[in-house]
């Protein structure tokens, strides 16, 4: 019978990288995560032969090659996430559900218009007017709540400038879910937006019922993430999160619409237990929840850490993990595993990608230790052995993890461009045309060894024109030959979609970016 497999928290989709790219605008940077893009596809986990019995078994796999942009020689190790669980065993826990639920006045917007320009002005998008933001939303919690079971609990809170609490947390069986259904679908937005008092109301509704065991608790909260700045606050919304955490209650994160700010991405992802998607279609997620519901509500491993013993080599970047900042040379830290979906061969976001780098001469031996706790805090240790093939000054040991490498070529580049794209269309950075050698050799990095990458966070915004400079138009042209001599050994259709985005960039007019126009400047949003 069929394992069900394992995938990261964090970010489960780019979505919002996609959309801001169809609706015509520049994503931010954050709108693409490699574990976000991992999460896509399928991937071969390399564990070949052997069976996994127990709750988490880690595989690994090597690859080397020649970088034909950077003209260096690269280490990868991948870390297949496989698991002893059968699918038809898995059963997740009852739940306490709260869905905590934004109605302020930003969720009127149309989801593919941004609600404010730096100006303060609504930008209405009226060719493409589409569904409201609040109207995907109620759709989105309605189908939410047809996977609940008569012995789960389901609560509801809402917020604006303030905090009501809509529905007490009681089982499902002792609530008439037509009527509540019907209630969601009416309901309108108004006000301002204050996210913490919206999570206080909702951890308030846990109060009402006794913390179990037998329950896993989580909050699933529901925005178009146009926070008051101080939401980043340790006793505000993110503080909280972290702390309802160690109560054991997770948080699931769930953004609409263009306009959502991914600054949110970087803060869900320290946290243990959460997760995050970005929602553009009611339809798409529906379907979405009809095959991951129980999966997105229940984590299963904690603590995840891989230590890497090794004389020679050393970890230069990891890919696939929210947690990629908080590697250090020898260690990679996760903080939560998900259940995934595996069809027998290959597992849904199911591996997370080290980049070596050799710091020495002598054996290519590697010894891993791993260390990680289950929900009931138990832990657990194993340990394995790897070696690159001295033979080889290229090869890739399976097709999952050179699936891995190929997306994550995708990422780098797509970050590095959003990050030069943005600047671009931005007043308080200093831009400089650079030749295409130049931008070529330094795309394959990330994070970027840059002098702008830190101060990104302060000029992300507002809504950038979607533009594509000549430098990056051949770039993308150099990558797409890159990438579509990369796809012909993985023969698997779902790459397409990354080389879709690469064919709409390079359909993009050429823009020269404009260093002298006169800006409106206004930053001040009543």
């Amino acid at each position: 019978s069929k394992k069900i497999g394992m995938a990261v928290g964090g970010a489960k989709d780019t979505n919002n990288f996609k959309a801001n790219i169809d609706n015509g605008f520049l994503p931010k940077l954050d709108s693409i995560t490699y574990e976000g893009q991992f999460y896509n596809h399928f991937f071969d986990t390399g564990l070949g032969e052997q069976e996994c019995k127990e709750l988490f078994c880690p595989s690994y796999s090597t690859a080397k090659r020649m970088n034909n942009f950077s003209k260096e020689q690269e280490f990868f190790l991948s870390v297949g996430l496989n698991s002893g669980i059968k699918e038809k065993d898995f059963k997740r826990k009852k739940l306490n559900l709260v869905v905590v639920l934004d109605i302020s006045g930003s969720m009127s917007g149309n989801f593919n218009s941004y609600y404010y320009d730096k100006s303060g002005t609504k930008i209405e998008n009226e060719e493409k007017a589409k569904k409201k933001k609040m109207t995907i939303a109620n759709e989105s919690i309605v189908a939410m709540l047809s996977h609940l079971k008569d012995d789960d609990r389901v609560g509801i809170a809402l917020f604006d400038h303030n905090a009501y609490k809509a529905k007490p947390l009681r089982l499902v069986a002792n609530t008439d879910k037509e009527a509540i259904r019907k209630h969601i679908l009416e309901l309108k937005e108004k006000g301002g937006t204050n996210w913490s008092a919206g999570y206080a109301e909702g951890m308030k509704l846990f109060d009402e019922v006794p913390l179990s065991s037998e329950y896993e608790n989580r909050i699933i909260f529901l925005t178009d993430a146009m926070p008051n700045s101080g939401e980043l606050k340790k006793n505000k919304l993110f503080g909280m999160a972290k702390k309802a955490s160690k109560k054991g209650i997770h948080t699931t994160f769930i953004g609409i619409g263009v306009d959502f700010n991914n600054d949110l991405v970087e803060y869900v992802s320290k946290t243990k237990g959460a997760n995050y998607f970005s929602v553009h279609s009611s339809k798409m997620f529906k379907k979405l929840l009809d095959k991951e519901f129980d999966y997105m509500v229940t984590p299963l491993v904690y603590d995840l850490e891989l230590k890497l013993d090794s004389k020679v080599y050393t970890i230069e970047a990891v890919y696939g993990s929210p947690e990629a900042k908080m590697a250090t040379g020898q260690i990679m830290k996760v903080n939560t595993l998900f259940p995934s979906s595996s069809d027998g061969e290959a597992t849904k976001g199911g591996v997370i990608l080290l980049k070596l780098k050799k710091t020495g001469d002598g054996s290519d031996d590697i010894k891993l230790h791993v260390s990680y706790t289950d929900v009931d805090g138990k832990s657990f240790k194993n340990s394995g052995k790897v070696a690159f093939n001295s033979k080889k000054s290229s090869y890739y040991e399976n097709l999952g993890i050179q699936k891995a490498i190929l997306v994550s070529d995708y990422v780098s580049v797509m970050k590095n461009w959003v990050m030069d794209a943005r600047a671009g269309c931005n007043d308080n950075v200093q831009w400089i045309m650079q030749d295409h050698v130049t931008i070529m050799k330094r795309t394959m990095v990330f994070p970027p060894k840059r002098p702008i990458f830190p101060t990104i966070k302060t000029w992300e915004r507002t809504s950038c024109k979607l533009k594509v400079s000549e430098g990056y138009k051949k770039l993308f042209q150099t990558f797409k030959e890159h990438y579509v001599y990369g796809m012909r050994p993985l023969n698997d259709e779902s790459l397409n979609r990354e080389l879709n985005i690469i064919e709409t960039l390079l359909a993009q007019k050429t823009e020269a970016f404009d260093t002298k126009s006169k800006k409106d400047d206004w930053q001040f949003v009543q």
